[in-house]
C-alpha cells in the first residue's frame, strides 16, 4: 500500500478533489516555469533548470517516501523504476512530438527535424553518466544502503558545482521568452530580482500546499475505477507525480528555440532522481527501521536493469547534441511495448543492449555521435562573458 486504506466516503471526496487540485497543479508548473525562463539570465540555464526539477519532483518525492516509510520494497522499486523509464520513454519523445507540431502549426518547414542542444547542455548530458555507473554497481550488489546515498548525493553536488560554472544566457535572448517572464525582467532593479525570485517561491508554495491533496485526489480516482494498487504504483503514480514537468516541457517545447531547453528539464529531473530520489529511498527506510539498513535490491534486479539501460541509451542517443525523430520514436514504441506487454523486461532488456551497442559501436564512423563527452572538460573553464 502507498498509504492507509481510506474509507468509501473518503474516496468519493479525495476523488471529487482533483476538481481543484488538478488546475492548481498546472497553475503551479506554470509560474515555477517562468521563474526558470526568467533565472536563466542570472544564473547558467542548467542551474535554473535543476532548481526548477527540484520544485517539480516534489510529488514524486512525496510517494517514494511514504512507500518508503512503510518498508514495502516491490512498491518502492516499481515506483522509483516506473518514474524514471516513464520520463525517458514518454517524456522526451513527447518534447519532440509537440515541437514537430509546433513548429507545422507556424508553417515552419522540416517537420522530421531533431530537437537541437546547445554546447551548454553537455552538463546535463554527460551529467547522468556518473549516477548510472554508480547505479550499475548498486544493481550488481543488489542492495541500496546509507553508504550509496552519501555516494549518490556527492555526485548530485559535483553536478550543481559544475553547473554553477557555466555563464548565463544572453540579454538578446530575452525577447525570445514568453509574456510573463518578459515582463518581469523588464522590471526595474531591484524589481526584477524580486519577481523571479516570488515566481519561484509561489510556484514551489502552490506545488507544495497541493502535492499531497492531488495524490490523493488520484489515489481516490483510481480506487473509484478499480485500478489495482500495484498498477497504480507501476504506471498511474509516475505518470502523475510527473505532470508538473511534463506541463512545463510540453509549454517550452512548442515556442520557438526552446525545445532544447526543455529537454534538458526532464534530464535534470533524470540526475535528480537518479541520485537525491535514490539517496532518499535508504535513509527514510532506515528511519522507519530505527537502524541502518540496507534496502534489498536482489530480487528486483531486472526492473533496475531494464531502467538503467534506457537511461544509458538516453546519454548515449543525446551526447551529438541532436534528439533525432526515429530516436525519438524508438523510445516511445519501446516504452510502449513495456506498458502494453508487462512480462516482456527480459527481451526489453536485450532490446535496450542491442541498440546502445549499436549507438556506441556507430561512434567509430559517426564522430560526432559522443561530442558532449568533447565539449563537457571546457566548459567550466571558458569566460564568463560580458555582464549586461
Amino acid at each position: 500500500m502507498i498509504g492507509p486504506e481510506l474509507p468509501p466516503d473518503e474516496v468519493r471526496r479525495a476523488a471529487g478533489s482533483a476538481l481543484w487540485t488538478f488546475p492548481s497543479i498546472l497553475l503551479s508548473s506554470f509560474v515555477v516555469a517562468w521563474g526558470a525562463e526568467c533565472a536563466q539570465f542570472y544564473i547558467s540555464q542548467g542551474l535554473a533548470l535543476a532548481l526548477l526539477a527540484w520544485i517539480q519532483v516534489l510529488p514524486e518525492f512525496a510517494v517514494e517516501a511514504v512507500i518508503a516509510w512503510h518498508q514495502n520494497v516491490p512498491l518502492m522499486t516499481a515506483n522509483f523504476t516506473g518514474a524514471l523509464r516513464l520520463l525517458t520513454g514518454l517524456g522526451w519523445p513527447t518534447i519532440w512530438v509537440v515541437h514537430a507540431f509546433a513548429r507545422r502549426l507556424r508553417g515552419e518547414p522540416g517537420f522530421w527535424r531533431a530537437v537541437q542542444l546547445d554546447d551548454e547542455h553537455a552538463v546535463e548530458v554527460v551529467g547522468l553518466t556518473p549516477a548510472l555507473l554508480y547505479f550499475a554497481w548498486i544493481v550488481t550488489k543488489g542492495s541500496l544502503g546509507l553508504l550509496d546515498a552519501g555516494v549518490l548525493l556527492a555526485i548530485y553536488a559535483t553536478y550543481l558545482a559544475v553547473l554553477q560554472r557555466i555563464p548565463p544566457k544572453e540579454h538578446e535572448e530575452v525577447e525570445d521568452t514568453g509574456a510573463v517572464p518578459r515582463a518581469v525582467l523588464r522590471l526595474p532593479s531591484p524589481w526584477r530580482g524580486l519577481g523571479v525570485v516570488a515566481l519561484f517561491v509561489a510556484g514551489g508554495a502552490l506545488l507544495y500546499f497541493t502535492a499531497h491533496p492531488f495524490l490523493t485526489s488520484m489515489i481516490g480516482l483510481a480506487t473509484t475505477l478499480g485500478v489495482s494498487q500495484f498498477v497504480f504504483v507501476q504506471w498511474v503514480a509516475p505518470f502523475l507525480s510527473e505532470f508538473p514537468e511534463f506541463v512545463t516541457t510540453s509549454y517550452w517545447a512548442r515556442s520557438r528555440g526552446k525545445a532544447g531547453m526543455a529537454l534538458m528539464n526532464m534530464a535534470s529531473s533524470n540526475i535528480n532522481q537518479w541520485t537525491v530520489l535514490a539517496a532518499m529511498i535508504p535513509i527514510v527506510y532506515s528511519l522507519s527501521l530505527g537502524a541502518p539498513t540496507d534496502v534489498p535490491l536482489a530480487a528486483h534486479r531486472v526492473e533496475l536493469l531494464l531502467t538503467l539501460l534506457q537511461g544509458t541509451l538516453g546519454v548515449i542517443l543525446l551526447a551529438n547534441f541532436t534528439f533525432q525523430a526515429y530516436e525519438a520514436l524508438g523510445l516511445l514504441l519501446f516504452w510502449a511495448i513495456q506498458f502494453a506487454v508487462p512480462d516482456s523486461r527480459g527481451v526489453m532488456c536485450w532490446a535496450y543492449a542491442a541498440w546502445l551497442a549499436f549507438e556506441v559501436i556507430s561512434g567509430m564512423w559517426r564522430p560526432g555521435r559522443l561530442r558532449a563527452f568533447r565539449v563537457f572538460p571546457t566548459l567550466w573553464r571558458r569566460e564568463r562573458q560580458s555582464v549586461r
